[in-house]
């Protein structure tokens, strides 16, 4: 697919920079090689849209002069790469993982801190909060005097995201109160703060999530392993051999019979299929060994 584009690049005495397949094909290059994102030709115009702004900011005189400065250019390739990322989430989606946390996950994890246990908790890809703060939510439960007892334990919640400006939002947990109703409404009632049309986490939910830049395809520094892990609706934009990869690399992070719940769409293959057993729709637990 041939995609020719132009925008004002905003500078006095530029002409207008042309966006061409080799600019296209560039960014795909890169976003691949350093995010594991997949953009095939139908994406030529969302890259163009979403990059277009940033060609504006730096000072570029043209789409190709941008596509060099991001590949020299640390922050800014950082910057582009933020930008291509889809942020679409909701409260409380693909709400039978919740429940499946609810009624088979967390009984063992809270008799797992009743014994002077700890619970570690991952949700990566956490986008711009909505998963996380369900999650943690859901752990807490209905009964504010239980969760308040399960938030004063060793409990650890991480959130990581490669677009930082979701992080920020995530980490702000303030949202329209018409966004939270997905979540039961007990759960709500137990741990929000209503002001007007929006509502912000309470801050006992607040205090137990630590928000993390991080790239899936990089180095993780986590030492521990996690009781579960969240990570849907992000394998969606990478090829099979990123997704195997990743997915090992998760298994490999769980305790025994530690959970990983993924996306409607995706699946588990290659050898990860080794370490995880299937305990229901894009829920999978790691055997004990």
């Amino acid at each position: 697919m041939t995609v020719h584009a132009t925008f004002d690049t905003g500078l006095p005495g530029v002409s207008p920079g042309v966006y061409g397949p080799a600019d296209f094909k560039a960014v795909s290059e890169i976003a691949h090689r350093e995010a594991g994102i997949v953009l095939p030709p139908g994406k030529a115009m969302l890259v163009y849209s979403r990059l277009a702004p940033l060609v504006r900011d730096s000072g570029c005189q043209t789409f190709g002069a941008y596509v060099l400065r991001i590949r020299e250019d640390a922050e800014e390739r950082k910057r582009a790469i933020c930008a291509l990322t889809t942020n679409h989430t909701f409260f409380y989606r693909e709400a039978h993982h919740f429940e499946h946390f609810a009624h088979e996950v967390r009984p063992r994890l809270i008799e797992q801190l009743n014994r002077g246990g700890k619970v570690r908790i991952w949700s990566a890809g956490c986008s711009s909060g909505e998963e996380i703060w369900s999650l943690v939510m859901t752990l807490l439960g209905p009964d504010r005097s239980q969760g308040q007892r399960i938030a004063q334990c060793d409990v650890r919640v991480l959130a990581s995201d490669i677009a930082t400006h979701a992080i920020t939002k995530a980490e702000a947990a303030r949202y329209r109160q018409e966004d939270l109703k997905p979540v039961p409404e007990a759960l709500r009632r137990a741990w929000t703060v209503p002001d007007g049309a929006e509502a912000t986490i309470a801050p006992e939910a607040r205090a137990l999530v630590r928000f993390r830049h991080l790239n899936l395809l990089g180095d993780w520094p986590m030492a521990g392993a996690f009781d579960v892990i969240f990570c849907r609706n992000v394998m969606i934009y990478f090829d099979n051999p990123t997704k195997e990869r990743l997915v090992s690399r998760f298994a490999d992070k769980l305790v025994p019979n530690g959970h990983l719940y993924i996306g409607h769409s995706e699946r588990v293959t290659g050898p990860a299929l080794d370490t995880l057993s299937n305990m229901g729709p894009t829920i999978y637990a790691r055997r004990a060994a």
